[in-house]
């Protein structure tokens, strides 16, 4: 197959570094400094202490493709969520209305986003459960096999299962979902555990467990999270590895002395040492962040089903202002209490918006 990965970062590298070795004709749309070394070394994956390198095409513009943009039997999108408007408009630009397009992201939005660029296309949804980190451009560390992609149609009798089969032949492990909202959410459950909270105080999420307050935080979030998901009239599902549906139980039922070590081990057994991605964009000083479609996408919805989401809306403020420079990372640094505070005083900015309302 010939295959075109747009927004070749880590999940990028990875899908395309996988299915380059499995034969498959891959083009890989980076940044300069990217391009550059994957033209010069090869794409070099790095997994159980062995590196294997491929040598696929690399571009920096879909300008470089010129007539041969049209011929792609897959078109991988794993750009940041918000830049998936962007490269999609590129793409609508370049490719024939009808182009199979897999939107390999984190966070939820992106698919609509998507779907606004590109209408005619079809739009397969999918999340990788892989810790995988860029170690230098064009040099990715796979931290741990355990794991898989899952994918999901986008539009009612859509079939995704010819690319599964391919995915996993590719060595990929790869499943099957009926619905990409609850895919997408199940995903979200995972994603915004010892994500946000590690970020904006600069700490590790082992640091994160071991703190009761801030542990509370995490708590209060992903319930907050699981209300809109389940008002929205969605079930969590099991993805590779990871028994969503079972942690969803845990956290509303099991009391603090067994959640909390349990958290401890799931989030390391995920991540391994990688830092979360969020606390990874502040260190990089990217003004933009994810967080809008993670803990942002739970206040944003529960604010339109009439919910309550202050810890949510709390994480993404605060995040967004230190990404932006509005708020200075050092008065959060190592300082659960500053977080806290500011959490404190959105549940009571809400508590009075509300009671406003009904006046």
């Amino acid at each position: 197959m010939r295959i075109l990965v747009f927004g070749a970062g880590a999940i990028g590298s990875l899908l395309g570094h996988r299915l380059a070795q499995a034969g498959h004709e891959v083009t890989l749309v980076g940044r300069a400094s990217y391009v550059r070394a994957v033209r010069e070394q090869g794409l070099i994956l790095e997994e159980h202490g062995r590196k294997a390198i491929v040598y696929p095409r690399a571009v920096e513009r879909l300008e470089e493709l010129a007539a041969g943009v049209s011929a792609w039997d897959l078109i991988v999108l794993t750009v940041k969520v918000y830049d998936t408007q962007e490269a999609a408009r590129a793409l609508g630009a370049s490719i024939p209305p009808r182009s199979s397009v897999l939107l390999m992201q984190n966070g939820v939005g992106g698919e609509e986003l998507a779907r606004h660029e590109l209408p005619a296309a079809l739009l397969i949804s999918g999340v990788v459960m892989w810790p995988v980190s860029v170690l230098s451009p064009g040099h990715v560390l796979l931290r741990s096999t355990r794991g898989g992609a899952s994918l999901a149609p986008t539009c009612p009798d859509q079939y995704v299962g010819g690319w599964v089969k391919r995915l996993s032949q590719a060595g990929v492990p790869t499943n099957a979902y009926s619905d990409y909202r609850a895919l997408k959410w199940s995903k979200l459950l995972l994603n915004m555990l010892a994500n946000a909270v590690p970020a904006i105080l600069d700490m590790s999420p082992g640091q994160v467990f071991s703190h009761r307050g801030l542990f509370a935080v995490e708590h209060e979030a992903y319930l907050e999270a699981l209300a809109v998901m389940q008002a929205l009239g969605l079930h969590s599902v099991a993805l590779p590895s990871y028994p969503v549906p079972l942690l969803a139980w845990a956290m509303q039922k099991l009391p603090e002395a067994i959640l909390r070590p349990l958290l401890q081990r799931l989030v390391a057994s995920g991540r391994g040492e990688k830092k979360p991605s969020l606390q990874i964009d502040l260190e990089l000083k990217r003004e933009r962040s994810e967080v809008s479609y993670l803990n942002g996408a739970a206040a944003s919805h529960a604010e339109r089903l009439g919910l309550d989401a202050p810890v949510n809306r709390a994480l993404e403020n605060v995040l967004l202002g230190i990404a932006t420079g509005r708020l200075p990372w050092s008065e959060f640094r190592g300082r659960p209490e500053r977080l806290i505070d500011a959490i404190r005083s959105e549940k009571e900015c809400e508590r009075y918006e509300r009671a406003s309302s009904l006046e």
